[in-house]
């Protein structure tokens, strides 16, 4: 069993994050927080399949004036994206915005960070503190001489300073680069001194396929470490693709009760059905399914039938056809052309269970 990092208690709306609360998993949306109606139908689409917390860029004051509507017709927590301009967190806490994510010492005058600690304390809204590597301080790139991971906490140690000054303690941090082990490494180091709660995240991960990698080894290892108490998976794709990578890792690592599960066959030349686009529509048809259910896609007479057995639902494939399998025992037998019409209609039980 992993043992998680003991950690503070903040609230980011209805959802605890720390002292052990369950991971939350977070995405960011990529409209225009502007375009207030494309904005809400994408909050709406990722809290449909789980996403516990919504972060919103929000670049200038037109887009702050949207946060009232938009908070208005969604019920995830939302947390405003903003950088240098504090009449714009003023402008996200008075829309009723559940967290902030800004860097104090990017603010400005010190009257304005007390001016948006005050309201922030008053409504009880949280702060991340949230550095990257691809945007430290001059002064501590200087004395460095590139991103560390020495530099990065020692940035947002910087800036948590300005908030304890304040005594205000409601803050998580994050400290992000692209590259894996200096990301891993930083939230080692800030682990070991301090017990805020961390979102964690692999910055830029890049497209699908190499960002999904990057981010489930770098958030892989960390979470079994213990570190780690909201995540995001960064990604040039969809946010939503981002939640379902997101909830596979906790789930992989046991942090997150099972959904559904397909297991398949790699094929090789023992194969004689085409597994691969009987895989992929199976996989497409499980995406979004909470039940916990176990499916195999076999492609041969020799690990096959012992997968699909073991399985809730099952397919094992001969020549040309295939055997359906339901909590251990074949039901059904099925022409390659058949077989995924079959499949779909028992797995059909489970859906709409």
């Amino acid at each position: 069993m992993i043992k998680r990092k003991a950690t503070r208690l903040i609230k980011v709306g209805k959802v605890n994050i720390g002292n052990n609360a369950p991971i939350s998993v977070q995405s960011m949306t990529k409209t225009d927080t502007r375009d207030v109606r494309s904005t809400i139908n994408q909050i709406q689409s990722l809290e449909s399949i789980g996403c516990e917390i919504v972060r919103l860029a929000v670049p200038d004051r037109e887009a702050g004036g949207s946060l009232l509507e938009i908070k208005k017709l969604v019920s995830v927590p939302l947390i405003a994206d903003i950088h240098f301009d504090w009449r714009i967190a003023l402008m996200a806490i008075d829309a009723g915005i559940d967290g902030l994510r800004i860097n104090p010492g990017n603010i400005g005058a010190s009257w304005k960070i007390k001016e948006v600690v005050s309201l922030s304390r008053q409504k009880g809204i949280p702060i991340r503190i949230g550095v990257n590597a691809g945007s430290l301080q001059k002064d501590i790139l200087h004395k460095y001489g590139h991103p560390t991971p020495q530099a990065i906490v020692e940035s947002a140690e910087r800036h948590m300073e300005i908030l304890q000054e304040l005594d205000f303690h409601d803050f998580k941090v994050s400290l992000k680069a692209s590259d894996v082990m200096m990301t891993i490494k930083a939230y080692r180091l800030f682990s070991e001194r301090h017990d805020y709660p961390l979102h964690i995240g692999i910055s830029e991960a890049g497209p699908s396929y190499t960002g999904i990698i990057k981010s489930s080894v770098g958030l892989g290892i960390l979470l079994y470490e213990g570190i780690g108490d909201t995540m995001r998976v960064s990604l040039t794709s969809s946010p939503e693709e981002e939640v379902r990578t997101a909830f596979m890792i906790l789930r992989a690592l046991g942090l997150r009760e099972p959904s559904a599960d397909i297991i398949s066959c790699p094929t090789c030349g023992r194969c004689q059905v085409d597994i691969k686009p009987l895989a992929r529509q199976v996989e497409e048809e499980l995406k979004d399914i909470k039940t916990p259910i176990k499916v195999a896609v076999m492609g041969c007479a020799v690990n096959g039938p012992g997968e699909a057995r073991e399985a809730d639902l099952g397919i094992a494939c001969g020549k040309g056809e295939g055997f359906l399998f339901k909590n251990g025992k074949i039901i059904k037998s099925f022409k390659e052309d058949d077989l995924l019409k079959g499949f779909l209609e028992e797995l059909s039980v489970f859906k709409n269970k």
